[in-house]
């Protein structure tokens, strides 16, 4: 447990110092970090149940609470429909400058979520993340925890966002469920 705090810390801190100066992101894990912490191949959130669970050889690493899109029944369809996509994804653009605390960017829309959006004469909308909470929060911490209030991306707890970031390599699969 303390080791886990003092990998969080120094995240945080790698965190910070990114933030006043130009750290490169990869400078955010440390290579004693990698070798602590197993990675997993893949990430399955499953919406109904609002967890997220980090996977390697499919058995469950970790499971995360999460909170979805204010509209989280369905698929996402369009931009500004406030639903979290369902399908097959990557895990690509990570940034520890977010306005939420970390992100990860899911590859959301694929080649089919475009050609369903033109049909319906529509944009598919986009920029759909994983992700911590608010650094500048609007609302009391416990709003943040208890109900669906992004715009469609997958937020977690900063501590647990902090795993899945370690956790978690470049062009990491993704599937997102009902």
């Amino acid at each position: 447990m303390l080791y886990r705090f003092g990998l969080l810390f120094t995240l945080i801190c790698g965190a910070v110092a990114h933030a006043e100066g130009n750290l490169p992101s990869s400078a955010l894990v440390s290579s004693s970090a990698e070798a602590a912490l197993p990675l997993a191949d893949s990430v399955v959130v499953r919406k109904t149940e609002r967890k997220l669970y980090l996977m390697r050889q499919g058995e469950v690493l970790r499971s995360y609470k999460v909170s979805l899109g204010l509209r989280p029944e369905g698929h996402k369809q369009f931009e500004g429909d406030y639903r979290t996509p369902e399908g097959k994804y990557h895990l690509t653009r990570r940034n520890p400058n977010s306005e939420y605390f970390l992100s990860i960017q899911v590859d959301y829309p694929n080649a089919r979520d475009v050609a369903n959006a033109r049909k319906l004469g529509v944009k598919p909308g986009g920029a759909i993340m994983i992700h911590g909470q608010p650094n500048t929060p609007r609302k009391n911490p416990d709003y943040y925890t208890n109900v669906d209030w992004t715009e469609g991306c997958i937020a977690l707890s900063n501590s647990d966002m902090v795993e899945i970031w370690l956790m978690t390599p470049p062009n990491t699969p993704i599937e997102i469920a009902p």
